[in-house]
């Protein structure tokens, strides 16, 4: 329980201990609000039996029974972890008008989220595959 307890607490670093801990890429995706190109990230095709996990602070973000085929080019689920493992808030950088999914554990960006994905949630958790690592099950 106390582990569980721990993973829940919010993580706060500063920027120079996010660089430390994060490689460039990572840095840039989950910490600056970037984006990987399409169809490039590691885990975009990847099909095994698992958990999403944050790269920041490895909390637990989707599980792959949740993970679908969007043809976006990034890794597409339909349903977090749990209610409260991503945060989601309105994004109108880059002239548009989208809602953004964070790591409710950690603030780290992960992507967006779009009103375009399959029942019973409608909703496509768009997320960049260096926010993400994976553990098989």
């Amino acid at each position: 329980m106390i582990e569980n307890a721990q993973k829940s607490e919010k993580i706060e670093k500063t920027d120079a201990e996010w660089r430390q801990h994060l490689t460039p890429e990572q840095y840039y995706v989950t910490r600056q609000k970037g984006t990987e190109p399409a169809f490039s990230g590691a885990l975009y095709k990847n099909h095994d039996d698992g958990i999403y996990h944050c790269v920041a602070c490895d909390a637990e973000l989707f599980k792959s029974d949740t993970k679908f085929e969007s043809g976006s080019g990034w890794p597409s689920f339909w349903l977090p972890f749990t209610p409260d493992s991503v945060e989601t808030q309105e994004d109108t950088s880059h002239r548009m008008r989208r809602v953004e999914a964070t790591c409710a554990r950690c603030g780290a960006h992960l992507g967006h989220v779009f009103p375009d994905g399959p029942k019973p949630t409608g909703l496509r958790y768009c997320i960049n595959s260096a926010a993400l690592k994976f553990e098989k099950q």
